[in-house]
């Protein structure tokens, strides 16, 4: 597994064969800002299967797949817990815990792992959990390094 850093948009994958693109979401079913908006100008499917799962299928650790074009897959992975006004408000507390779930992130990608590794797809996208979830690229890269076998493409936007 290699880690490539490519400056671009996650919602156009590069590259030859077929290409997952990861991302978090929330358990709570709030899908309307960050990077879901970019998903959400391109294709239509990913946020109609996030909207549509039971609050169980919602849940810390669970992953809805859905394919958007005929080489192009969307891991929707729940591995946010509720939302984060911090972001709005420019207010940080020290003593809050930010919306990301590690463990949950682990669970979601060794998941989306599994079937990379079974369709002989690659991973792409943005770094993950690190804006509206709060989360550390440094603890990301290191779950990705953990338990992802095929390549990531990780993309910065321009």
């Amino acid at each position: 597994m290699n880690i490539h850093y490519i400056k671009g948009d996650a919602t156009r994958p590069r590259g030859e064969g077929t290409k997952i693109i990861c991302h978090i979401c929330n358990d709570i079913g709030a899908w309307g800002a960050g990077f879901v908006l970019a998903l959400s100008a391109r294709w239509d499917e990913p946020e109609q299967s996030y909207r549509t799962m039971s609050y169980e299928e919602r849940t810390l650790g669970k992953v809805s797949i859905v394919e958007v074009e005929d080489d192009i897959l969307v891991a929707n992975m729940i591995a946010q817990s509720g939302i984060s006004d911090t972001k709005i408000k420019g207010v940080i507390d020290q003593n809050s815990q930010p919306p990301i779930r590690y463990y949950a992130v682990r669970q979601c990608l060794t998941a989306v792992n599994s079937l990379a590794k079974e369709i002989n797809a690659t991973l792409h996208m943005p770094r993950i959990g690190c804006g509206l979830a709060g989360g550390r690229w440094e603890e990301i890269e290191k779950i990705l390094k953990e338990v992802v076998t095929v390549n990531v493409y990780v993309y910065d936007i321009k």
